[in-house]
């Protein structure tokens, strides 16, 4: 029989612990320690939080092992990689991740294509005077209508419809600018700027203040600066759109764009404008394939990131409007998010081989991604990351689930996997659907495809899909 088979009682495993957390680090002298062969991660997380070592008192931590978590016994691991109890064990402790537990869901009318969020810690969330300040949410759907939420899941403001100055189409995004502004954009190849202010018992209203005009097909993506009022689009065209939303700024649009530019003279006339109309400040098409998304850079708006279906990571001089690295990959790209770093971003980008592609947009373009997430089950068409490291982001999927993801853990690439690095999934996020009776059933596979998801740090994790809802989702309490 094997040596290392069976577990002696009171066995031990010597464990080195180490961190990278530098509010964490343990004085040499307790870094070395005999503990349980038996020990899970809950237990380790116990011997480091006690009085004797960190002195936390409830910190949660994950224990990292050549790289990848510690999802077992110390035993079970020595088992699966064939060592004997001898081997000493060096254990890089981290903060966990805390798993996230279904909160609500606030039922539309149609699909949800895209949801924002405005809190205190939201990029958006200063509110600009007033009494103000409490959280809201903001939801496009395929109805063509924008909605304001309250926590709650109450509707406190409704866009107006197509034919009162409202968008004419299926939304596709739809970002806060400030407290008091708002972008959407959509199938009727416009973006439009809308003013909102709420008056007393949480009811608010939403009027179009700004059109803007310069894209060819669907747009299916916004970013926004709040600082500069700039505003990123990407759009089916293979155009990338750079926007102001000050309408002094703003450029003239394009005649043959604006509404009515092909109609009889006659139906021009009776056609009264009351919302101003402008052109980009930049139209870049750069892509040969339909642009999915585009983002600021998160320390520099002077420069910008879009992804496509003809598979390319770009960086833009937004400055010059000049591609400045094409990195390509092997499949089409539907999404894309910036996770901040202190020298420079990585980049997320979905795609429609159902996985995520980690690319550092300073590599050449020779250079292969930094890392694969690998999980879901379809198009990976969503993405945003953690509001509260850099390690760390949510991706949506047509396969009807919402992915958290933990760069920290990584394994080689398999044989059939290809070349670099892979992840998997710190936690699935299923839809919910309410039965009869109340009771909750997760309901993976059932076509409910995901759109759009955000990830606050007040609000936790809220995904609009084709059930018709918001689901939001909290980080748990630590146990």
């Amino acid at each position: 029989m094997d040596g290392h088979s069976t577990t002696e009682p009171n066995a031990q495993v010597k464990v080195i612990f180490d961190t990278p957390e530098a509010d964490l680090q343990l004085p040499e002298s307790k870094r070395t320690l005999l503990v349980p062969s038996d020990i899970r991660r809950y237990g380790l997380s116990r011997i480091l939080n006690s009085e004797s070592m960190l002195e936390t008192g409830a910190i949660p931590f994950d224990f990292l092992i050549d790289g990848s978590f510690l999802r077992t016994s110390l035993d079970d691991y020595l088992k699966a990689n064939g060592l004997p109890h001898e081997t000493t064990l060096h254990l890089q402790y981290v903060r966990s991740l805390i798993p996230p537990t279904y909160e609500a869901s606030f039922e539309i009318d149609d699909w949800v294509s895209s949801v924002d969020v405005l809190t205190k810690n939201s990029p958006a969330g200063r509110w600009s005077g007033g009494s103000h300040g409490q959280d809201r949410i903001l939801s496009a759907s395929y109805d063509g209508l924008l909605r304001i939420w309250n926590a709650s899941g109450q509707v406190i403001a409704t866009s107006p419809s197509g034919s009162h100055g409202g968008h004419s189409a299926s939304l596709k995004a739809a970002r806060f600018m400030s407290s008091t502004q708002l972008v959407s954009a959509g199938m009727d190849r416009t973006v439009r700027v809308w003013k909102y202010s709420e008056s007393g018992h949480e009811t608010g209203e939403l009027k179009p203040t700004l059109e803007l005009y310069g894209h060819t097909g669907s747009i299916d993506s916004i970013d926004v600066d709040g600082q500069t009022k700039r505003v990123l689009t990407a759009s089916a065209d293979g155009s990338i759109g750079f926007w102001t939303t000050s309408k002094t700024s703003a450029p003239e649009a394009d005649a043959s764009l604006l509404p009515g530019a092909h109609t009889s003279k006659r139906r021009k006339i009776s056609s009264s404008v009351t919302t101003a109309q402008r052109g980009p400040l930049a139209m870049m098409p750069i892509h040969s394939a339909p642009a999915s998304a585009a983002v600021f850079d998160p320390k520099d708006h002077t420069v910008a990131y879009s992804v496509s279906q003809d598979h390319s990571v770009r960086t833009i001089d937004l400055t010059t409007s000049r591609v400045v690295s094409t990195l390509t990959t092997s499949h089409p790209l539907l999404s894309l998010c910036a996770i901040s770093r202190a020298s420079a971003p990585l980049l997320a980008a979905g795609t429609s081989a159902r996985h995520i592609t980690i690319v550092d947009p300073r590599a050449s373009a020779t250079t292969t991604s930094v890392m694969t997430l690998r999980g879901h089950a379809n198009k990976v068409v969503t993405l945003a990351p953690s509001p509260e490291n850099d390690y760390s982001l949510v991706s949506g999927s047509h396969d009807g689930t919402c992915m958290i993801w933990d760069l920290r853990s990584v394994r080689p690439a398999t044989k059939d996997e290809g070349l670099g690095s892979v992840s998997e999934p710190a936690y699935v996020i299923e839809r919910e659907t309410v039965k009869p009776g109340g009771k909750k059933k997760a309901s993976h596979g059932d076509g409910y495809k995901v759109f759009g998801v955000v990830w606050d740090k007040d609000l936790g994790i809220l995904a609009g899909g084709e059930d018709k809802k918001i689901q939001v989702n909290k980080a748990g309490k630590i146990a």
